[in-house]
This record gives C-alpha cells, sequence and structure tokens, in this order.
C-alpha cells in the first residue's frame, strides 16, 4: 500500500491497522466510522474509501452491514465517484429495505446525474414505505417529500409540487420554508384564494409563514409587511455569533468606495436597470466595487458590469465570513444591498457589518426590518412622510427611485400583431407582469374594463399550461370569452422589448405593481394606467409614469384607474395624444435621466457618509414590531386594499388597544400612541 501524496506517517499507519482489523474481522462497525471519519478530516478521502471497500469485502455477514454501505455511499461520493455511490445505496436499501436515510442521498444522486424522474421514484418510494409513526420516520418522509416537490417545482410540474408540498403541511404546519414555497407556488399558478387554510392548516399558520416577497404580491399592508420582514430576519439571519470588529473612521478620503451586493447583476430585471448606473458613477469622487452571488453564467449585461466596476469578486464560493472580511479588506464605505430578500441573497453578509454604513435599495420592494440596514432609497411618490412609520430604515430620497438603462437593447426586427397572436383590430391591454403578481381583486378589475370595452383584449406573459387555462376559466366566470385572453411566450429581453408597442395600453396590477417592467413598456412608448396603494410595491408605478411625464395615468382609487382604463380604451384621440407626449418626452423625462440620479444618489452616499463621520448614523427602529406581526397573523390580509387609510390605521389601532389591555405595550413612533 505505497502511500498518496500530502500523507503523513501517522494517517498511513492509522489506514494500514484499520485494513488489517478489517481482514481479520476484528474491527468494530463503530470503530470503522471513526477511522474513516479521522482519514477524511485529514483530506483522505481515498483512503476513507479504500477502508470502507475493504472492511465490507470481509464482515459482509455483520448484522448492520447496511449502514456501512450507506457510510461508503457518502465516502465514494465525496471523493468524486457518483456511480459507485449510487450502487452503494442501492445495496442499502436492498439489504435493509426499511433503513430510510439512504432513499433521500440515492435520490439526490439520482437528480444530479440527471435522472429526474428516477430520483423521484426513490424519495416516493420512501413516502410509501415510512408507515410507522416515529419520529425518525416522519423526518423522513417529510425530506423526502419537500426535495420532490423542489425538483417537480423545477420541471414546471406545479400542482403536483404543490400537493407534495400540501402533505408536509398537513403533517407539520409550522415549517416555514414549506409555507413559503406552498404560497409561491399558488401564486405563480394563479391559485385563488391563495391562501387557502384547512382543518389541518389554519390562517395564521400560512400569513406567519408567508415569505416578504409573495406578501408584498399578496397584500397591501405596509405595517404586516415591515413585521414580517423582522421576523423574517430574527428567524433566518439573526444574531450572528461574531462580528467583524469596525473599522476606524476613514477622514479626508478622495473617493468614496461604494459596494453593490447583488446576485442579479446579469441579465436579470435588476441587472438591466443597474448597467447604465454603474457606468455612470463619477470615477474622480467615487471608486465602484461589484460582489456577484447568482449563478455561474456569463452574458452581455454582466459583461458591461465587470467591465464598468472598478473591481468585480465573485463571492459565490465564499461563506458568509469570508465574503464579509473581504468586503471589509477592500475597505468599502457605503454597502449596497440590491437582493433584499429574494433568491440567492447574502443577507447573512450585511449581518456581519462589514461596513459602516449598509443601504436598502431597488433589488427588493420594501423595509429590511433589520437592526443593520441603515437607509432605505426611495422617492417622494414611493415613501411620502407620512408613510416612514412602515419602514426601519431612515428614508432618503432621489427625485425618481428606478435606475433605467438608456443603452438597452431593443431588436431590429419589430413584429406584426399576427406574429404575436394578437387580432389586428382589437384593442390591447396588456400586463406582461409575472403571473406571480395577478389576484383575484385585480382581475375584477380587467374583467370590469374588458366588458365595457367591445372588441377588446388583454395580453399576459404566459404562465404554465395549466395555469393559462386557469385564468381563461376565471375569465369566463367574469363574463369574458376565455379566447378574448392571450398569451404572450417568454424570450429574450430584445426581443420581448419590441413587441410592447403592440399593445395599446398597459394595466398595472396591484398591489405589486410594474417595476422595471413599468420601465420597459413607458421606454417603448406604451402607457400605463396604474393607482397607488399604500405598500412600497404599490407605489412604484406612480412614481415611473409621473417621472415619464404622463402623471395623470396614475390614479387616486381603483375604480378612478377602471374608469380611466375604459375612457382610454375608447376614446382614440385621447390615448393618442398620451403616446404621443410620451415619446417627445422619453430622452428628456426624470424617468430615463440617468446622469441626474446618479448625480443625486452620490449626493445621498456623501450625506451618508457625513452622518457617519459625525456620529449621527440612523439606528433602526425595532420597538413593537413582533406584536405588529401577531396582529396581522389574524387579518384577512387580501382585503386590506379595500380599507381606506382611515379604516386601515383604526384597525391596527384598535388591535393594539386590545392587546395592550391583556398586556401593556410600551409607546412606539407608529401606530401605538397610548392617550
Amino acid at each position: 500500500m505505497p502511500a498518496q501524496p500530502n500523507e503523513s506517517e501517522s494517517a498511513l499507519a492509522l489506514f494500514k491497522n484499520a485494513v488489517e482489523k478489517s481482514l481479520s474481522r476484528k474491527l468494530s462497525i463503530a470503530d470503522l466510522f471513526t477511522a474513516a471519519a479521522q482519514l477524511k478530516a485529514a483530506g483522505l478521502d481515498r483512503r476513507a474509501v479504500e477502508l470502507y471497500k475493504h472492511w465490507i469485502a470481509f464482515n459482509v455477514d455483520d448484522p448492520v452491514i447496511y449502514a456501512a454501505y450507506f457510510n461508503y455511499a457518502t465516502a465514494l461520493a465525496d471523493a468524486g465517484d457518483r456511480s459507485g455511490a449510487i450502487n452503494a445505496l442501492r445495496e442499502a436499501i436492498r439489504i435493509q429495505p426499511d433503513f430510510q436515510p439512504p432513499y433521500i442521498n440515492l435520490g439526490r444522486l439520482l437528480e444530479d446525474s440527471g435522472q429526474v424522474g428516477a430520483a423521484v421514484a426513490q424519495w416516493m418510494a420512501l413516502v410509501e414505505r415510512a408507515a410507522a409513526v416515529n419520529g425518525e420516520s416522519v423526518a423522513h418522509k417529510l425530506s423526502a417529500l419537500q426535495q420532490t416537490a423542489r425538483v417537480l417545482e423545477s420541471l414546471n410540474k406545479d400542482e403536483a409540487a404543490e400537493d407534495a408540498l400540501r402533505q408536509i403541511l398537513e403533517i407539520d404546519p409550522e415549517r416555514e420554508e414549506v409555507v413559503q414555497h406552498w404560497i409561491a407556488l399558488r401564486q405563480r399558478q394563479c391559485k385563488w384564494p391563495v391562501v387557502q387554510p384547512s382543518e389541518r392548516v389554519t390562517r395564521a399558520d400560512l400569513a406567519n409563514g408567508i415569505s416578504s416577497l409573495s406578501l408584498a404580491n399578496h397584500c397591501d399592508d405596509p405595517m404586516f409587511q415591515l413585521a414580517k420582514a423582522h421576523h423574517y430576519e430574527k428567524r433566518a439571519i439573526g444574531r450572528p455569533k461574531r462580528r467583524l470588529l469596525p473599522a476606524e473612521k476613514r477622514r479626508g478620503k478622495d473617493r468614496l468606495r461604494i459596494g453593490y451586493v447583488s446576485s442579479d447583476l446579469r441579465e436579470h430585471a435588476v441587472g438591466f436597470a443597474m448597467t447604465d448606473v454603474l457606468e455612470s458613477h463619477d470615477r474622480a469622487h467615487f471608486e465602484i466595487y461589484a460582489y456577484y452571488c447568482g449563478i455561474a453564467r456569463n452574458d452581455p449585461t454582466r459583461e458591461r458590469i465587470v467591465a464598468a466596476v472598478d473591481r468585480w469578486t465573485d463571492i459565490n464560493g465564499m461563506d458568509d465570513e469570508t465574503a464579509a472580511a473581504k468586503i471589509a479588506e477592500d475597505e468599502i464605505d457605503v454597502l449596497v444591498d440590491l437582493n433584499g430578500y429574494t433568491k440567492d441573497a447574502r443577507t447573512k453578509v450585511f449581518s456581519l457589518r462589514p461596513a459602516p454604513i449598509i443601504v436598502n435599495w431597488f433589488g427588493f420592494p420594501g423595509t429590511m426590518g433589520s437592526p443593520y440596514h441603515h437607509y432605505i432609497i426611495a422617492d417622494p411618490v414611493i415613501i411620502p412622510d407620512e408613510s416612514e412609520i412602515y419602514y426601519s430604515e431612515k428614508v432618503v430620497r432621489l427625485p425618481c427611485y428606478q435606475p433605467n438603462d438608456r443603452k438597452r437593447v431593443v431588436a431590429p426586427n419589430r413584429p406584426t400583431r399576427a406574429e404575436a397572436g394578437l387580432p389586428e383590430n382589437a384593442f390591447v391591454y396588456c400586463s406582461l407582469n409575472g403571473m406571480q403578481k395577478l389576484t383575484a381583486l385585480t382581475f375584477d378589475r380587467w374583467a370590469r374594463i374588458l366588458t365595457a370595452v367591445p372588441g377588446s383584449v388583454l395580453w399576459l406573459l404566459t404562465g404554465a399550461e395549466q395555469t393559462n387555462a386557469r385564468v381563461r376559466e376565471e375569465a369566463k366566470a367574469r363574463g369574458v370569452a376565455p379566447e378574448r385572453v392571450i398569451f404572450a411566450d417568454k424570450m429574450a429581453n430584445p426581443h420581448h422589448l419590441a413587441r410592447y408597442p403592440l399593445a395599446d395600453l398597459f394595466l398595472d396590477n396591484f398591489p405589486y405593481g410594474a417595476h422595471t417592467t413599468a420601465a420597459d413598456a413607458l421606454w417603448m412608448g406604451v402607457p400605463i394606467v396604474t393607482f397607488a396603494g399604500r405598500s412600497f410595491a404599490s407605489r412604484v408605478c406612480a412614481s415611473l409614469v409621473r417621472a415619464a411625464g404622463v402623471g395623470e395615468l396614475a390614479c387616486a382609487s381603483a375604480e378612478d384607474y377602471v374608469a380611466l382604463a375604459i375612457e382610454l380604451g375608447k376614446d382614440g384621440r385621447k390615448l393618442a395624444g398620451v403616446r404621443d407626449r410620451l415619446a417627445k418626452v422619453r430622452e428628456t423625462s426624470l424617468l430615463f435621466d440617468t446622469p441626474r440620479l446618479v448625480g443625486e444618489l452620490e449626493t445621498l452616499y456623501r450625506n451618508m457618509w457625513s452622518d457617519y463621520e459625525r456620529g449621527e448614523l440612523p439606528r433602526p427602529d425595532l420597538r413593537n414590531l413582533d406584536i405588529y406581526h401577531e396582529i396581522g397573523l389574524d387579518l384577512d390580509l387580501e382585503k386590506i386594499e379595500l380599507l381606506g387609510d382611515a379604516d386601515y390605521a383604526a384597525l391596527y389601532e384598535r388591535k393594539l388597544a386590545d392587546w395592550d389591555a391583556a398586556y401593556p405595550i410600551a409607546p412606539d413612533a407608529r401606530m401605538w400612541r397610548p392617550r
């Protein structure tokens, strides 16, 4: 047994001794596991594999050899032998079919090998076999169902994935990560009502687990959204075990260092919008660093961003502490969170406070509810003064909150209506947002608009085939012929932009309206009718149409929104006037004035740095948020949008008073100021 490279004499001796004992059947399975673990800890994965192989060969009659096969499979997988690991796991299952862990691992290895159907079959075999009611079998069954749901969702088999997740919730309704996925799936499928309780799963269970992003799609309740963000931060991020030592204040700097952290600095709505900003920063006074945590794929947008910034760092291979240490080593002054609570975010990096100033901007439509985000960037429309109570961060404002790319690529070939499947002479209303933004109340309004404008059609961005069929059935139930709802295939952004002018008028969603989608439509000359709610996500589009020079399209209420959409659908001359004005001011409007936005943004950064130097950084206000969260769990969240502002405030004040009568609440700066 020749020594392997980097193998110490002690490790080789350990290996030889364990093999000799295996051959003479004097090595117990417990000692086998210990020796193999020691070899792995020494970085000798291949020696651990050899040891398992020798032991199994000469201890075939050991009553728990199936456990040895299971660990052997783990060692093989760690050493890069996926096929060997699959065979070992199958042998463990053959020897002891009631030993449940191999089913989970075998499914993952089969999935990684492209055998998705076989992977699901393994997990479902475990679900069928896990009949005994004990903690271990239930845990394995839930794990198998969760793995199954994850794979089915990735294959766009949403209904099957939803069913698997529902089975988990019927057993354990407090699994918040399962609730998150289940609700997100129902939103994507337009299954209304989305929050559907059952005998075993209460409305409060579902409200407790809903993600912050799904909540923005679901309701116009900014107080509960703040409380939810705080609840999530405490549960999923929490207080770090240790934090970086604070950097010394660096005075008299010639250039502030700005760090942008995002998984979306690529062909993604955030990447598209941010590229022009990153290219336009004043390099005489600012150094720009980008920290990327997204998918490992290059594309033209990412290439532009890499070329635009002073330094690009991929932090995907780093754990949170290493990534935070890298940011601290770079001496970043202002660290901008462009993810918030969205997919692939690295929020734990921010919790380590690797920079003196942390800012929430653009990637997430709402507050972070965290103790370490100092500022949120908005504008006067999105967060008016009276709405600052719904944010834990200090609110700072740009003239218009949303960045845009003036250099966005539009495909030169513009499709015809016939090529897009649209009737030539119809009035085309569109809403090319994701299906998850569509709610029953919004669809009620759209049906009223279509009914009032004969010959009109509704052009939506496609969902899955079953989802499209469901939406058409919902139209039929509201008196609208199903064929009047037409679906646009998903396509690359240049071609997607090129087809926008086929629409006559964009209808905004509520409560999560169009953001970058709205900017795309306005850039391509398509007007948008919208109305502002109370929450961040519901007010962005109103800000954008004002900044685009057509502020009259931002209505005061849902009823005004319906009335204006009908009026423009019937009055071609009035609509043509709006479209002409939109086209004339496009190049000069506030919405697309990136140099002005960047200049104002840089002023905000300078002011933040001045706050820091004076020792006046804002302290996030987190008072009573656990109580606001408990109150929100019992509300009918979908119906909140039907309340006027006064009734909305009165609802919370009444609930707080009821709570205070039993458990006194200290005053806060939001809705609780006891008389």
